[in-house]
């Protein structure tokens, strides 16, 4: 009986169930996977319903280096981080990507990630984009 109710529980945790899907669209638009240091790099984040309409949702944007290590990404124009930032539809800002990020080890060029995390009232998604700043 015990071998069964495992089993079960097991097939459960396996198979993706059509409720566990989100609710909601959200898109991260960028201009380009190779943005130019000490340059505006503008971005959005786009998040509908199913429908294809505007919902109210927040974002926090942040930077993943290739060690693990999680930055915080400031608004383009102001010294504040984009943390749960709410807005409606469409979140439009840019990054200045400083020199420092146009690492290159052994003349390879490093590969940061830049991550979104949308919250809505049905949900939160976590969009990742791959970014390889360059002088």
């Amino acid at each position: 009986m015990r071998v069964r109710i495992a089993a079960l529980v097991l097939l459960l945790a396996v198979v993706p169930s059509a409720a566990g899907a989100l609710p909601f669209k959200a898109k991260l638009k960028a201009t380009t996977h190779t943005p130019k240091v000490n340059t505006k790099w503008p971005y959005s984040v786009r998040v509908t319903n199913l429908k294809g309409q505007a919902v109210k949702a927040k974002v926090t944007v942040q930077v993943v280096d290739p060690l693990g290590g999680v930055h915080p990404v400031e608004f383009g124009s102001r010294k504040v981080n984009v943390v749960n930032h709410p807005f409606y539809g469409t979140f439009r800002d840019f990054v200045i990507w400083p020199l420092s990020s146009a690492t290159q080890i052994g003349g390879i060029s490093v590969t940061l990630v830049f991550r979104t995390i949308v919250k809505t009232a049905k949900g939160k998604v976590v969009l990742r984009y791959k970014v390889t700043p360059h002088t």
